[in-house]
């Protein structure tokens, strides 16, 4: 590119390179997403369409981004985990947060009408994204433990909220009620009153979302119009609990972590 007397304006700019050797860790959000859900009429406490769409979303990210070998996701948020030698867009911290925000929300508006085909996107939604940095694998672990637990609570409260709603409480009366329950009363109350086995609910509702790299065969035809069976790594979806060793043993060496 040519040089002119106004490049001067690159000084600037700010050096937001982020620590080499360090797990990455992009949480994408929704933005105002409870008026968002209210507006588009979603199933509550879950709206299973809505749930695969954000999958959807995840797992076209990660066939963008391969340096994501992890991504985990509940309710309107997802997590994107980049491996510690990463060096996708030399780690500036802008750049990735950015283009991940923008690849999710457009993913969000584009895959719409395939999950809402009766439904129309009244408005666009927004997102918005941050990165933080792990340097440690144990660190890394907890974050995920973290958002996994902050998905059951929220869950079993939002599933103990909304069945007082539709039972014919309002939603003041349905907060006075669930106000200083701890977990067992709430599991008591929905088998007791509505006959609700918690732990019978779709794992996706109770554990969220778990995004990985399997390896599975693939058959394809050659040049030559042979069948060929290749191996080759798919993004998977799935919904299991990351909080206990089963998870991180099985994973640990496809995901470079040392437990």
């Amino acid at each position: 590119m040519a040089k002119s007397k106004y490049e001067y304006v690159k000084k600037f700019e700010r050096n937001d390179s982020l620590l080499p050797n360090t797990w990455l860790v992009i949480r994408v959000d929704g933005r105002g997403f409870h008026k968002f859900s209210d507006k588009h009429g979603f199933v509550k406490p879950n709206d299973q369409k809505a749930l695969e769409l954000m999958n959807k979303c995840a797992e076209n990210v990660m066939n963008d981004f391969h340096d994501i070998v992890l991504a985990y996701g509940q309710s309107d948020e997802y997590s994107f985990v980049l491996k510690k030698e990463c060096s996708l867009y030399d780690r500036r911290e802008t750049k990735i947060v950015s283009t991940t925000v923008s690849l999710f929300t457009s993913n969000y508006v584009f895959n719409w009408n395939k999950y809402f085909p009766d439904k129309e996107l009244l408005y666009p939604p927004s997102f918005d994204g941050r990165v933080v940095q792990y340097p440690d694998d144990n660190n890394l672990r907890d974050y995920l433990s973290w958002r996994q637990t902050d998905c059951h609570i929220n869950n079993l409260y939002n599933t103990c909220f909304w069945a007082l709603v539709h039972s014919g409480k309002t939603e003041t009366e349905a907060e006075n009620v669930l106000r200083g329950t701890v977990s067992s009363e709430k599991n008591e109350l929905l088998y007791s009153q509505f006959n609700i086995n918690y732990n019978k609910l779709p794992e996706m509702y109770r554990k969220g979302s778990v995004i990985i790299r399997q390896e599975a065969e693939i058959n394809t035809i050659n040049q030559k119009g042979i069948d060929v069976t290749r191996k080759k790594n798919i993004v998977t979806v799935s919904h299991e609990d990351i909080i206990r060793d089963e998870f991180w043993k099985k994973n640990n060496s496809k995901l470079g972590l040392k437990f």
